[in-house]
């Protein structure tokens, strides 16, 4: 770290606790939990583990992004807007449902294959690209760039979901700006420094081992989420591994400064603009024409 470089530290520290969710699945919550509501633009993120048997059939969004990072096994997808592949691990599914999409999500079951297990980050679009078109962008493992701020032979390698690390960008364009990271260090005590613009909004979800956040002595442990503070002095974070395998997953991007009006998959403004969508989405029309109509083939 140079001496021009001023890390953040942990300004709030959440455990997701596993939880039933969708059809069979778990999931561990922090963002979106009573813990965490609101972290703006973030609206939820979970650590999901997918049973045999478990799914996410047919279900619609409306005004924000969703970010799916397959981390062990294989996801179907499918959606109204006829995008459908397979997000295997290592692989992103971004997303953006703008004026609404609908869509399915059926995790992958394989003999001597590990149960799928990932993240799902949900992230608010600001006003103006609320009722935008809906988009897609899918990458596999080998389409996600990596840095490696210690040359190759490090220890320490930088998957780059969206936005730029150590010099190496990410082809991913989300609208309204996220940079989403994946650090996986291979070796303890082994030290990284992560520029990110100043004053956005930035958390660490810690996967393996454990990590130290700036200058803190006491090591994070797996499954807690770390709300990164936000001063207009900080120009990064600086990550040290605590672990042979820690591995942890770093998101930031600009706050909105909008009111939130939720209700589950749909993300508005006003309680006017969500009874508008419950109409749209009833009715199948302003985005949902296909609504009553279309029916993914993976969830039968």
């Amino acid at each position: 770290m140079s001496g021009a470089s001023i890390t953040r530290t942990v300004a709030k520290k959440v455990l997701a606790v596993e939880t039933p969710e969708g059809d069979g699945a778990l999931v561990r919550r922090s963002i979106g939990s009573t813990s965490l509501r609101n972290l703006t633009p973030f609206l939820m993120l979970d650590y999901f583990h997918a049973k045999p048997g478990a799914s996410f059939p047919d279900h619609p969004h409306r005004g924000q992004s969703t970010v799916t990072y397959m981390l062990e096994g294989a996801s179907n997808h499918e959606d109204s807007a006829g995008h459908k592949g397979t997000i295997e691990a290592g692989g992103v599914q971004w997303m953006v449902a703008g004026r609404g999409i609908i869509h399915a999500e059926m995790p992958v079951y394989a003999p001597g294959q590990p149960d799928p297990r990932g993240l799902q980050l949900w992230v608010n679009l600001p006003r103006k690209f609320k009722m935008v078109e809906p988009s897609y962008q899918e990458l596999g493992p080998a389409e996600i760039p990596t840095a490696y701020p210690q040359g190759p032979d490090g220890h320490v390698r930088i998957k780059i979901v969206s936005g730029a690390s150590h010099g190496v960008a990410s082809p991913v364009r989300p609208l309204g700006g996220c940079w989403y990271f994946h650090y996986i260090f291979s070796q303890g005590g082994v030290s990284a420094f992560q520029d990110l613009p100043s004053g956005w909004t930035a958390f660490i979800f810690v996967l393996k081992g454990s990590l130290i956040v700036g200058s803190d002595s006491i090591p994070h442990e797996r499954f807690h989420t770390l709300v990164l503070s936000a001063n207009s002095t900080e120009t990064g974070v600086l990550l040290k591994s605590g672990s042979d395998d820690t591995e942890l997953m770093l998101a930031a991007a600009e706050s909105i400064d909008e009111p939130i009006v939720q209700y589950g998959p749909f993300v508005m403004n006003t309680k006017e603009e969500i009874q508008q969508t419950l109409r749209d989405y009833r009715e199948a029309r302003n985005g949902f024409e296909k609504a009553h109509t279309w029916r993914s083939k993976i969830s039968n």
